[in-house]
């Protein structure tokens, strides 16, 4: 009988020490439980990422808009802007780390 479908095969890549080591990670990608902020009028999500050689910080965020169209618009500039401003402080190949302390990384959050 004739194989009417190729057999795909991916090499697995060994759990890292922090990966969540359940159905987050998949065949060739780990993933972290997800670090919360919350109590902040919004919430927002980091979750460290490693694909293949590749390690990187996947953002999510969810943030309560302004009913008036026009200030929801402001906020949305606002928001694209500090991310931008987040890339370039945090990103090696987008911009420079300054080697500043923040006093909040290493605290525990909920």
């Amino acid at each position: 009988m004739a194989r009417t479908m190729a057999r795909l095969t991916r090499r697995q890549t060994d759990h890292t020490p922090w990966c969540a080591r359940d159905h987050r990670c998949g065949v060739a990608e780990h993933r972290s439980a997800d670090i919360t902020a919350a109590g902040i009028g919004g919430r927002a999500w980091l979750t460290r990422v490693q694909a293949g050689d590749v390690a990187y910080i996947e953002v999510r965020a969810r943030i309560p808009l302004h009913s008036n169209e026009k200030t929801a618009r402001v906020q949305l500039a606002t928001a694209l802007n500090l991310m931008r401003d987040l890339l370039a402080e945090v990103a090696p190949r987008l911009g420079r780390v300054t080697g500043r302390t923040y006093p909040a990384i290493g605290r525990r959050t909920t």
